[in-house]
């Protein structure tokens, strides 16, 4: 095949679509975007146990459905997710490995960002990874990433009243109480506390976090 008609290589799907390139790391924790690669690994991951009391009001409410309904709609739900990134309303959903094992997700969301420079955040594990740290250590590397290199100026999080876990992560990265709601989740009508950190309040955690992939491409398709 002569120079002139050897096919030029395809950019990467990141070059096309910049939030698929972002890559968080901290420690032994990874977090970057779930690729379609990722969905199968996903979905085994989603089958497993995250709750201690499957029966708790802390429970997700898509985690109640049957194990084959819940990773049909799970897998739905990130290809919604990816489709509606605008600078408008965005949510990057993070999974999360840890020595090269998925472990868990971590997301962070935003509406109007460029004018309310406010994201708001979620997260789990699955069962046999909780007490090793990596639920602070996740939310930690996510606050640096919207902070510190996209620019916001708060974080919001919730979490069902009397979920002790999940308010201590809250409390170990430097959130403060910041009143109560009802939950806006669907299928849920579950009081919740809510928290809020700003970066001054930020505790970061004591190993480095490195970002990669926050391009003038991706500012501009989040607005930051």
């Amino acid at each position: 095949m002569s120079e002139q008609t050897r096919a030029e290589p395809f950019p990467a799907l990141s070059a096309l679509y910049p939030s698929l390139g972002l890559v968080v790391r901290a420690g032994d924790l990874t977090l970057r975007p779930l690729a379609d690669e990722d969905l199968p690994e996903y979905a085994a991951l989603i089958r497993r146990p995250i709750f201690e009391d499957p029966t708790s009001p802390q429970v997700f409410p898509w985690y109640r459905a049957e194990p084959e309904t819940r990773v049909r709609e799970a897998l739905r739900f990130q290809w919604t997710l990816r489709s509606e990134i605008s600078p408008e309303r965005w949510t990057l959903a993070f999974g999360v490995w840890a020595g090269g094992r998925l472990i868990g997700a971590q997301d962070v969301s935003a509406q109007r960002f460029a004018e309310r420079r406010t994201v708001t955040s979620g997260s789990w594990l699955t069962l046999d990874a909780h007490g090793n740290g990596y639920g602070r250590l996740m939310r930690q590397a996510m606050l640096v990433l919207a902070f510190d290199h996209l620019g916001a100026l708060r974080a919001e999080s919730a979490a069902v009243v009397g979920n002790a876990p999940s308010y201590g992560v809250s409390r170990a990265c430097g959130y403060m109480d910041n009143g109560t709601e009802i939950s806006t989740i669907p299928g849920s009508s579950e009081e919740q506390q809510r928290f809020l950190v700003t970066p001054e309040l930020l505790r970061r955690p004591d190993v480095p976090v490195e970002v990669e992939g926050v391009t003038p491409a991706l500012r501009e398709m989040l607005g930051a």
